[in-house]
């Protein structure tokens, strides 16, 4: 039987080969077809789960906010999931799940927990690439692998949630924070890779004001691609990928390919080994910071403060 260490440290080191493990639970019945489908998160994202304790309406809040919890000394909002993505609960709402990423702790309301399903990456479809592009919605997950009837599980995109209940001004890029623009090699662009709708605009709409060329993709495994079409190109030219692309900025959650794999990849390919990668991530915590260092990331930056962003590009570039 495995220590409660042992489950740790298999779990962290999961970030190793390319694998996850996704929290799946219900919000009850949806408007379309009155069934009641799975939603999944992250495990690294979630702090605890709790049954629902008593919340404090607060006068004023937002149409899906249910109010604030004390836990454990911290006051933390809650929000209704069922009402932001248009479920209604059949027994209520009765499973707070308590979220930390992206500098921030809130809590979500569920109807229940079903399980914690072990993926692989390349399990899981962008919702663009599958056809079911929703705001709300990053990825699809084949929870029995690529298998007809496969159970399919909707990965919800927290950030654009919060985003929508509560617009922040913190998300505008504001050029005077961000400083001058960019200095890039002539010729050469930012590659980017980010399955958020949300993480995107925001990615685009600094290096915007920063003046840097950009390609922008959807996965690691798009952006894998892309950086060996590059690769290729240069070399058909007589030069080399550092002519084309300047740096790699990427995610470490995506379907297909994460982060983590596309960095390791990067640094172990003889032909982009030389290109600096900075991960933007919601993930935070040591863990996640020692699994950065060990793949060969040249900056670790958490979302989204643009500010830290571009100080994070500069750094690189300037090293």
């Amino acid at each position: 039987m495995k220590t409660a260490q042992q489950e740790i440290d298999e779990r962290t080191n999961l970030t190793g080969s390319n694998k996850f493990e996704l929290l799946l639970f219900r919000l009850g019945t949806d408007s379309a077809l009155g069934q009641s489908e799975l939603f999944g998160i992250n495990v690294f994202k979630i702090r605890e789960i709790v049954a629902m304790p008593v919340i404090t309406p607060i006068v004023g809040g937002s149409p899906h906010s249910l109010g604030v919890v004390n836990l454990r000394g911290q006051v933390i909002p809650v929000l209704d999931l069922p009402s932001i993505v248009g479920c209604t609960p059949k027994t209520g709402l009765n499973i707070m799940l308590v979220t930390e990423f992206a500098r921030t702790t809130q809590a979500f309301a569920v109807e229940s927990v079903e399980d914690i399903a072990r993926l692989d990456w390349n399990q899981v479809m962008s919702a663009e690439s599958s056809g079911a592009a929703g705001k709300l919605v990053t990825s699809i997950a084949r929870l029995d692998g690529n298998t007809d009837n496969t159970r399919l599980a909707q990965v919800l995109d927290v950030e654009a949630i919060l985003q929508m209940v509560s617009p922040s001004d913190e998300h505008q890029v504001d050029p005077q924070k961000v400083g001058a623009k960019l200095l890039l090699r002539p010729g050469t662009i930012v590659l980017a890779a980010d399955d958020s709708f949300v993480a995107r605009s925001l990615i685009e709409q600094e290096l915007t004001v920063l003046q840097a060329p950009y390609e922008m993709t959807k996965s690691g495994k798009e952006a894998w691609d892309r950086l060996n079409m590059l690769a290729d190109a240069a070399e058909a030219e007589g030069k080399t990928v550092l002519d084309k692309v300047a740096l790699v900025l990427t995610d470490l959650e995506m379907p297909e390919m994460d982060g983590f794999t596309l960095t390791r990849n990067i640094k172990q390919s003889a032909r982009l080994s030389g290109l600096p990668v900075i991960i933007h991530s919601s993930l935070s915590g040591s863990a996640n910071e020692d699994h950065v260092r060990s793949v060969g990331a040249d900056g670790y930056v958490a979302k989204f403060v643009a500010e830290d962003l571009a100080n994070a590009l500069r750094k690189v570039l300037l090293s």
